[in-house]
């Protein structure tokens, strides 16, 4: 099951990275970080993160071309770290990194919606 999601990811990842047409957009920040946000081909944010010294740093957001959310990852000078989420229909994947190499994965599956709007 850890080779098929991971290879799924990596799928994900790959076509995301090659689908970009819409130009991405890059803002300088006075820290010296660089907020960058690329577009699907629709024109909705497909992901937003921030690079130091032109590596991969700090939080990175993916949504789909509806605009929801489908990821969220951590970067260290490039590196994965942190917990990283894999949002896909009615699952929810948690995988852990330490020094860019996976420490655990977790994944919840719920039929039955969070909240409900009854009074």
């Amino acid at each position: 099951m850890m080779k098929k999601f991971l290879l799924i990811c990596a799928l994900a990842v790959g076509t995301f990275a090659m689908a970009q047409e819409v130009k991405p957009t890059f803002e300088k920040m006075e820290d010296g970080v660089v907020k960058a946000t690329y577009f699907h081909d629709n024109g909705t944010v497909a992901q937003t993160g921030t690079f130091l010294n032109n590596k991969r740093h700090g939080e990175w957001i993916s949504y789909n071309a509806d605009g929801q959310k489908t990821a969220k990852a951590e970067y260290k000078n490039n590196r994965k770290a942190g917990k990283w989420f894999f949002w896909t229909n009615d699952q929810l994947t948690e995988v852990d990194y330490s020094e860019n190499a996976i420490v655990a994965v977790n994944t919840w599956i719920s039929k039955e919606p969070v909240a409900t709007n009854r009074p």
